[in-house]
Formats: structure tokens, sequence, C-alpha cells
């Protein structure tokens, strides 16, 4: 029975100091938030530190670690702290951050990039200890606020030697933020610092690659950046490696196709934009892209075919209207100046007229293309004389243009 009451006793006294400790706990957190609320920060770091020191799990949902962040950066900025005192919370800080990340590991990249920083800027540590604090919290949270990107990246680029990567690795991230914010101008402009010149960042690019063959995001890299570089002969080798690995990746398809267009080499142009097609069957730019090359090539009535698969994806696009009256413009070109050339010239014009009235980008192009070939349609005296009067069909023949298979009518 004594046991038995020595037990209870025992129990009722733990639970008791549990209780009691509970509630000084409470009252401490509470004394903290009400001194942080009312901004006496002075008065609320040591509360702050006896839940931090403790167990601030209970405390996490009123973000007892931002609180008590705000409080430190506020302090060590504070003119009324004495040089001593702001040493004292530098030497704290990377404790302060590591607890942090021990009872909130979902936010180990922002406290790392903050620990980071503080290295970086309060301690200034050597950048062989900062450099991997902030790739370590990159990788743990890839949408880091760019801010702490660029941190690195400028570490990156004043460290660079050729003892390391870390031209390379600038190279890298710097690429990555100028893919992910195309508008700002920023991050294109201190990839070209990294460098002393495009021709130079062809090269990191293109070595990257090679001591990494099958990595598709540094082919990606290398070909982009020969792109910018007008280097199309280097880009064609990356984008067909891109192709051939990733052949559902349409981005890789037009940057190709577009390197074929450029060097001439129309027959692969031609291929590329028809696997777009297939990517993309109701995408109105691979049609006309296509017709374009065509019409280069002048095989016409292919091209037409395409501009009329291009009209009907989108209806309402004149650009196809007015590149259709081109080829019209065009075939009468090739052929010998008579009454049926001058019938293909109003074809053309009543192609352009068309594209004009749509009110499209081609409009007012179109409307002085019309200007411009009003003295190479028919005359009336070419009417009189073929006894031809308004409204008469005039079917567009002879060997010259058997591909048209069109009709015009008589003013």
């Amino acid at each position: 029975m004594k046991r038995q009451l020595l037990f209870f006793t025992l129990m009722i006294g733990f639970a008791f100091n549990i209780i009691l400790k509970a509630q000084n706990d409470q009252v401490t957190f509470s004394l903290f938030y009400e001194y942080h609320k009312n901004k006496d920060f002075v008065s609320a770091i040591d509360y702050g530190w006896q839940v931090v020191n403790g167990d601030p799990s209970p405390w996490l949902r009123y973000k007892i670690f931002p609180k008590m962040e705000e409080i430190l950066w506020y302090l060590h900025d504070s003119s009324k702290v004495t040089d001593q005192g702001k040493i004292a919370i530098k030497d704290t800080m990377m404790y302060f951050y590591d607890r942090a990340i021990k009872y909130e590991p979902n936010l180990e990249g922002y406290y790392t990039a903050r620990k980071a920083y503080v290295k970086e800027v309060w301690i200034k540590s050597n950048p062989s200890e900062i450099v991997p604090l902030y790739e370590h919290a990159i990788s743990k949270d890839p949408d880091l606020d760019n801010f702490y990107k660029d941190r690195l990246g400028v570490l990156y680029v004043a460290n660079a030697s050729d003892e390391n990567d870390y031209k390379l690795k600038a190279l890298d991230l710097y690429s990555k933020l100028a893919e992910a914010e195309p508008d700002n101008q920023l991050w294109n402009q201190k990839l070209e610092t990294i460098a002393e010149n495009i021709d130079e960042l062809v090269t990191i690019t293109k070595k990257s690659w090679e001591f990494d063959k099958e990595n598709l995001e540094k082919a990606w890299k290398y070909a982009s950046t020969c792109m910018r570089a007008q280097d199309y002969e280097q880009a064609r080798i990356p984008l067909e490696f891109l192709t051939a690995n990733a052949p559902e990746v349409i981005n890789y398809w037009k940057q190709l196709a577009s390197v074929y267009e450029k060097q001439d080499l129309n027959d692969k142009a031609i291929n590329a934009y028809k696997k777009l097609i297939e990517l993309q069957p109701d995408n109105r730019d691979n049609f006309l892209n296509l017709a374009l090359v065509y019409k280069r090539i002048e095989q016409l009535s292919v091209s037409r075919t395409y501009l009329q698969r291009a009209m009907k994806a989108d209806p309402n696009w004149d650009y196809p209207v007015f590149i259709e009256a081109q080829l019209y413009e065009q075939g009468a070109r090739a052929c010998e100046f008579d009454f049926m050339a001058k019938c293909v010239y109003l074809l053309a014009v009543n192609s352009y007229r068309k594209a004009a009235y749509m009110g499209g980008q081609f409009s007012s192009t179109s409307s002085e293309r019309v200007k411009a070939l009003q003295n190479s349609v028919p005359t009336k005296e070419d009417y009189f004389f073929r006894k031809l009067k308004s409204g008469d069909v005039i079917k567009i023949e002879g060997p010259c243009y058997s591909w048209i298979d069109r009709s015009v009518s008589v003013p």
C-alpha cells in the first residue's frame, strides 16, 4: 500500500512539473509574442532564445523562427546595439539557422540560403565555405528567390579560375535564370560578362557538353548559345542530337528547322517542318513555315497547298493570304509578260485586296502591293480587243500557269 501511495505521489508530482513547465513555456512565449508584436525587439530576444533553445515545436504555427530571425536581423543593423553585441549576434546565427532547419526541415533551402548570406556578408567567410551552402540551398529548393541564385553567380564569377569549374557553373546558372525570366535583361547581360565575347561562350558550352555528351540540358545550352552567336553550322550538331534523343520536344524541332532554313538545307528543313506538323497537327505556323520553304525553292503549287492548310487552321490570319498573293506575283514574273500574265497579276491583286480587307498585320503592306501592281493588270483596251465584258470569267491557263487552276473576273 505504501509503495502504491509513493508511486501515485511521484506520478502526481511528475504531472504537476509537466503542467508547470508547460505553463512557464506558455508565459515565456506569450511575453516574446507581445514584445515582438509591439516591436520591442530588445525585450523580446531573451524570451525568444528561451523558446528556441527549448522545444519550439508547439510554437511553430506562430512562426517562432521567422519572428526570431526578424529580431536578430533588426538588432544586427540597429544603432542601439554595440559592436560587441553585433559580434555576439553573428556568432549565434549559424546555431539559430541549424535549429530552424531541425524543426522546419521543409524550409531547409531558405534557411541554408540565409545562413550562406550571413557568412558571406556579415562574417565575410572564405568563398569555399559559402559556395557549397548556396549550392545546397538551391538543390533543396529550386524555386528559391533569384536573389540568392544571383549571389551564388556573383561568387562563381569572382572566384573562377583554371583550377575550378566556376565559369561553367555561372554560365549554367544564368542561362537557367534567363530562360525562367526571358523579359529580364539582367541575366543575359550577366551571361555576356562571364566570357570575353559570345564566341567564348560557344566554346565554353561546347566544352561542357563534350565532357557530358549524353546530357540533353548541356546540349541545349550549347545549341541555344550557338543560335545567339548566329553560328548555325555549330548549332545544327547539338540540335540534331536533341531531336534524335528527345523526338517529342517541339522546341528542338523548331530550332533545328530554323537552322536548316538559314543554311539553305531545304530538304532537311522540309522534313523538320513535316515532323512538327505530326507533333502539332493544328499549329498554323508549321504549315506557313513549310509553305515558305516550298515558295523559296519555287514549288509554288505545293507551297499553296500548305498555305491553305494554314488558312484552315486560322481563318482570320491574313499572313497566308498575303503569301498566296506573292506566289501568284512570283509565278507571273517567271513567265512572259502577256495578257495571261496580266491576269495572273490580277489574281495576285485580288488576293492582296483580300488580305488588306482582313485588317491584320499585313493589311497596309497588302494595300501597297495593290497600288504597285496597278500597271501590271489588264487594261480596258486588253478586255475590249478580246471582246470581254465586265463580269466575264477568264480561266488562267497555259503551260506556265498549269499549277494555278484559278479564274479571274473582268472588273
